[in-house]
């Protein structure tokens, strides 16, 4: 059946058919930072049961470890899903040893934009953390603090950096981001702010190709036609996951929760994005 939106309106057992695997992001449809979303825990392992290859696929800009301990301690197991691959950890490998390796050498003076006072983003990298961007040989946006501080924060931070012309990483694409206090903006909008003051930004993540490259390697390479990539942010997880050649299904939880079918449909129009399917969340409901 469809809904309102004209969209094909199913659950995650009849995916399960249709599918081998799966890239399944995290905030907003098996979590909200703080809590797992009912039925989620049981839809995840059951997935998993049934023979389908997993991939939690995150923006999150720390690495992956971190976020497997987050999902544990919500109640999720190591053995529900095959990898957990975040934007941090794709962001890391290319700063060791990939592209960017010799472009930002060891040594080099860093402003690292984080959540928490993360730092796992560079952990082992050898750059040196500076504390604004007048000092900085490069700007890491890893997450953001936005339920705590306005954007102009973080002007004052970047400003100089970007004038200057210093390289930035945005290592965490979202926009929006869940908090406690509602959505708040997210790494991917002080990115966004760099770029109109002037500055260079590299985007690694959703729905950017490294991050799906990986993905794919990690179990196997499959035809992207046998991958269903679910997520609640069409301007990442959908517009990424047609952008392969997968099948995409938009969850109505996270950071469109409540969004009637109208308001649905012009988001949709606005990142020019058109999900296969529509998730009302992450139940099993077999």
């Amino acid at each position: 059946m469809t809904d309102a939106s004209g969209k094909l309106s199913t659950n995650l057992a009849t995916l399960a058919g249709r599918y081998d695997a799966f890239f399944i992001d995290q905030f907003g449809v098996l979590h909200d930072g703080h809590a797992a979303y009912p039925g989620a825990v049981d839809a995840l392992r059951k997935l998993k049961t049934a023979g389908k290859r997993i991939v939690l696929l995150s923006n999150s800009g720390k690495r992956s470890e971190p976020n497997i301990e987050r999902l544990q301690a919500l109640g999720f197991g190591r053995s529900d899903f095959d990898s957990f691959l975040t934007s941090g950890e794709v962001a890391w490998t290319m700063l060791s040893t990939g592209s960017l390796a010799e472009a930002i050498p060891s040594g080099a003076r860093c402003l690292l934009i984080s959540r928490n006072d993360g730092a796992s983003a560079i952990d082992g990298l050898g750059l040196q953390l500076v504390a604004d961007g007048k000092d900085a040989d490069v700007v890491i946006i890893s997450g953001s603090r936005g339920d705590e501080f306005e954007l102009e924060y973080y002007e004052a931070l970047i400003l100089e950096a970007a004038a200057k012309g210093t390289p930035c990483l945005c290592t965490n694409p979202d926009k929006l981001m869940l908090t406690a206090a509602g959505n708040r903006f997210g790494a991917g909008a002080i990115a966004d702010l760099y770029q109109k003051l002037g500055g260079p930004v590299t985007w690694i993540g959703k729905p950017y190709p490294e991050i799906y490259r990986v993905a794919l390697e990690r179990i196997g390479n499959p035809n992207p036609d046998r991958v269903c990539c679910i997520g609640d942010s069409p301007e990442h997880d959908i517009a990424g996951g047609a952008a392969i050649g997968a099948a995409t299904a938009f969850v109505q939880s996270g950071i469109h929760a409540g969004a009637e079918a109208q308001e649905l449909q012009q988001i949709f129009a606005r990142f020019g994005v058109a999900p296969d399917y529509i998730l009302p969340d992450m139940r099993w409901r077999g």
